[in-house]
């Protein structure tokens, strides 16, 4: 407020001295000597409008490369040295933030590459350069797609959606598999972190080669053990009772290590990735009657059970997998249902998407173990799981299957009043059906 007093104070008093001039010597000279110092008064400003125009132009934007000025100017410098002091401290501030945010991901074991909004690459640390074959000195200002063209990559970069990670098998440097996953942050901008995951995937192959070799190698015995276990337990002459039912918990052991075999070669089926799904079009409506049918033979009269079809509609898929997840569901629920009650089965159309349902009136099962039941051999009552002759599989079968169509299962039950599976289909895998 100082400093516009001050500047008014200089123009009235140079309206007084014109007027007093105009007074003692004529208007024409009052006048001449207004123009002169108005003159001089522009000069002065153009001459600090230049002076400023060149330090603009200059690449060191420094305090000290600010040019001494006068009058008016000498505030304006000062306020320009001011804010640039400022402006520098904040750049170093940042820069040295900068520096320390890329010496800690430099360390790190993962990669980072910070992508802008149109997936542009901003910055990428070694490890990064190494997983994707990148270079950031060659590469910055590209956009990542035009770098890594790995279909799947480009497929998950166009879905933008980045709940789950992206497996990947480089095929630039043979034998890596990196896990990508794209968190987005800030204003559109995204964090690209990939991980080696080689070794953990091989030893998840070691694994499941393990599964299906020894499960292989098992069942070759175990069918003979359980063929001649069955001719004794039909032999006559076998007069112990002992025996007699010796050879009949014989025959029920083996039957069920069989049946835990065979689901665990579905099961290691399922997780190999190399195992790619067979997809035609399957006729649900068939599949669930046929079902319906291998029901009742296991129930053998014990349950009500009841199918229900609002739907023509066929999915596409793999026939013999969703036979095994709808089987599973539906044996579990004979299994857990008490004699006397129900189930129901049901395919249906339900907001465009495909609808399975295995509903029963069984014992049901607590909220906290609703989200584990998929587990492998996850049980809630053991001693109730070998009575029923389960393998602890069935679920985690089903999951895989489920996983590899791409549809969901959804579990709501109740103690003591029953359970309730839905699987649902996207709508893509629907195939209209004849009315």
């Amino acid at each position: 407020m100082s400093d516009i007093w001050r500047r008014s104070s200089n123009i009235l008093f140079l309206i007084f001295v014109t007027a007093l001039l105009c007074m003692i010597f004529g208007a024409v000279k009052a006048l001449i000597f207004f123009g002169v110092v108005m003159l001089w008064v522009v000069f002065h400003h153009i001459r600090h409008l230049v002076l400023l125009e060149r330090w603009l132009q200059l690449s060191d934007h420094s305090p000290a490369s600010i040019p001494a000025g006068s009058g008016a100017w000498d505030d304006v410098y000062a306020h320009l040295a001011r804010y640039v002091r400022e402006h520098s401290q904040s750049q170093e501030t940042l820069s040295t933030a900068l520096r320390r945010m890329q010496s800690v991901t430099s360390a790190m074991p993962d990669g980072i590459v910070i992508l802008d909004m149109s997936d542009r690459i901003e910055w990428c640390n070694k490890v990064a350069e190494k997983h994707l074959g990148i270079k950031l000195a060659l590469d910055a200002g590209q956009q990542i797609t035009y770098l890594v063209r790995q279909i799947p990559f480009v497929e998950y970069m166009t879905a933008r959606q980045y709940t789950n990670p992206l497996i990947l098998n480089q095929t630039r440097l043979y034998g890596l598999i990196i896990s990508l996953q794209l968190v987005p942050y800030g204003y559109n901008q995204k964090l690209l972190i990939s991980r080696d995951i080689t070794r953990f995937e091989k030893i998840e192959t070691m694994r499941r080669d393990f599964i299906a070799n020894v499960s292989h190698e098992l069942r070759t015995p175990l069918t003979v053990i359980s063929g001649f276990l069955e001719t004794l337990s039909a032999d006559d002459n076998v007069n112990s009772s002992f025996n007699k039912r010796a050879l009949v918990l014989m025959t029920e052991q083996t039957t069920r290590m069989q049946r835990l075999i065979e689901d665990l070669l579905i099961l290691s089926r399922l997780e190999n990735e190399q195992n790619k799904i067979s997809e035609k079009t399957v006729n649900v409506v068939n599949l669930a009657q046929d079902l319906l049918q291998e029901a009742e033979s296991l129930s053998a009269g014990r349950h009500q059970i009841k199918l229900t079809i609002a739907s023509q509609d066929q999915l596409l898929g793999s026939e013999e997998e969703l036979r095994s997840a709808f089987g599973n569901l539906i044996s579990n629920a004979i299994r857990y249902t008490p004699d006397g009650g129900e189930i129901n089965i049901s395919w249906e159309k339900h907001h465009d998407q495909g609808l399975f349902v295995v509903q029963d009136s069984g014992i049901g099962i607590e909220l906290e173990h609703i989200p584990r039941l998929t587990e492998r051999f996850y049980r809630i009552d053991s001693s109730r799981s070998r009575e029923t002759g389960g393998t602890g599989l069935g679920l985690a079968i089903v999951k895989h299957v489920l996983n590899r169509h791409e549809a969901r299962l959804e579990i709501t039950s109740q103690v003591g009043k029953g359970s309730r599976f839905n699987i649902w289909f996207p709508a893509k895998r629907l195939i209209p059906g004849n009315a």
